[in-house]
């Protein structure tokens, strides 16, 4: 198994950010959600592991107070910037 554990924080985070009521003018179908992933995790790197011992250890370094607030800001530029150009169908 390989898993990018900033991947999974990612998506759990922008699926939350999505459903809340701070992003309710923002389009929310999936082209764009994954676009904002897509681009949030250009700008944050990247956190492989092979083991669930692994996922674990780094699930639980990356899950600080400051790296959550760290990975946040990245988020909330890239909902900003593909807010900008969204592909609504």
């Amino acid at each position: 198994m390989l898993t990018n554990v900033m991947e999974e924080i990612v998506k759990s985070i922008v699926t939350m950010l999505m459903r809340g009521p701070e992003y309710q003018t923002f389009c929310k179908c999936e082209q764009c959600e994954m676009d904002i992933i897509a681009l949030s995790l250009n700008t944050l790197p990247a956190h492989y592991v092979t083991t669930d011992k692994g996922r674990t250890a780094v699930f639980e370094r990356l899950n600080s107070k400051e790296n959550l607030e760290w990975i946040n800001k990245r988020i909330i530029q890239s909902i900003h910037v593909i807010g900008k150009y969204p592909h609504r169908s």
